[in-house]
């Protein structure tokens, strides 16, 4: 990482995480230093409660950091205006949408809003970015229809399309398969590989679906309760991070098999 022909697009140094009111500050998690590089697929690991969701809302500036520095291509995230954030960091949540009547196209084409004019006209380059994301995501034959038609899984490659819409250097997914089943988990993360290797865009995901990010994530972030690691798989491995994750007396880490394994009694 210190490879100065590497593009760095995130780093991040002593960053402490959490909630300030005027009477209190609760730390969630503190001393977090990684950096990411352009085009790579990283999953970011860690136990519920952890602070997983929290470090993706101050990496996107939804909340503030209580310390530290984030930056964006060298510049601190705190130096952006929303509208110069929006154009180089998409943020897809698992909060349900509200209720409307737009169609998956409309959907997608709100993407679009930190390029559009004040009346939100679209242009050609926009149509044109708008249909390459639902090109790359696979969904043609979904973009009539309402988005409360879809399904799950439909409606998360919906909003990945979104986010590619909007045309940005990271893309952020907060538990992008929570509510899928095996198959389209498996969808999901085989469609996000493809995307970076595609684009060169940099996909940062939360994840419990530690077996699947082993095998397909680039780079991984762990949060545990007494440090956060960073680095691929094999880095993390021999630091022995994922025996971090889980009970031992439940689940153990196979280090040959790169895989977690149920224990036998």
């Amino acid at each position: 990482m210190t490879d100065s022909k590497k593009h760095i697009v995130l780093n991040i140094e002593n960053l402490a995480i959490g909630y300030k009111t005027k009477k209190q500050q609760t730390v969630i998690a503190s001393d977090i230093n990684f950096s990411v590089e352009k085009g790579k697929f990283v999953a970011l690991l860690g136990k519920n409660g952890i602070g997983k969701s929290t470090l993706l809302r101050t990496l996107s500036k939804v909340q503030m950091p209580l310390s530290g520095s984030i930056e964006i291509n060298k510049k601190n995230i705190l130096d952006y205006s929303h509208h110069e954030l929006a154009t180089s960091l998409s943020l897809v949540l698992t909060e349900r949408l509200p209720q409307s009547q737009l169609t998956v196209f409309e959907l997608i084409a709100l993407g679009r809003q930190p390029y559009t004019n004040w009346i939100d006209k679209l242009s050609a380059k926009d149509l044109k970015k708008i249909l390459w994301a639902i090109e790359q995501t696979a969904i043609e034959h979904l973009k009539d229809k309402r988005f409360y038609e879809l399904s799950d899984g439909q409606l998360q490659r919906v909003l990945i399309a979104r986010a590619l819409a909007q045309d940005t250097d990271i893309i952020i997914l907060d538990e992008p398969t929570a509510h899928l089943d095996i198959h389209h988990t498996i969808k999901i993360f085989s469609l996000l590989k493809q995307l970076v290797e595609k684009t060169g865009k940099t996909i940062v995901i939360s994840t419990h679906e530690v077996n699947l990010a082993i095998q397909l994530a680039d780079e991984f972030i762990l949060l545990s309760e007494n440090k956060i690691y960073s680095g691929t798989s094999k880095e993390l491995i021999n630091q022995n991070a994922f025996e971090q994750l889980f009970p031992k007396e439940l689940i153990s880490f196979n280090k040959t098999l790169e895989q977690f394994v149920i224990k036998k009694n």
